[in-house]
């Protein structure tokens, strides 16, 4: 079992989000956060006091894959649909998760 987290630009999770619904991934969540990746225009960035430099308000996607032979796929999808044309889109980290229990009633 592998959790994926992929840091992308928020203009892209509707199209990362659609493609892999499509493929059958389904524990998907999406949450914004401040990150430092480049912005795609001036209107995409500010500055962060706390942080103290630029930041924009990127996607932070997370997948739980529970059969690791579906990983690849999913990355390939991500990859796929993030891109922005700049020479850095985003990150994808894939990690191994040891247990989940699901919440009943």
């Amino acid at each position: 079992m592998k959790e994926i987290k992929a840091f992308i630009h928020r203009n892209r999770i509707a199209d990362v989000v659609h493609a892999l619904h499509t493929a059958g991934y389904e524990k998907l969540s999406v949450i914004d956060v401040q990150g430092l990746l480049h912005a795609l225009s001036s209107e995409e960035q500010r500055y962060s006091v706390e942080i103290g430099a630029a930041v924009i308000t990127e996607v932070k996607l997370e997948i739980v894959c529970m059969q690791d032979e579906r990983v690849p796929a999913a990355v390939e999808i991500i990859r796929e649909q993030a891109r922005t044309g700049q020479p850095e889109s985003g990150w994808i980290y894939v990690s191994n998760i040891e247990s989940a229990t699901p919440i009943e009633g």
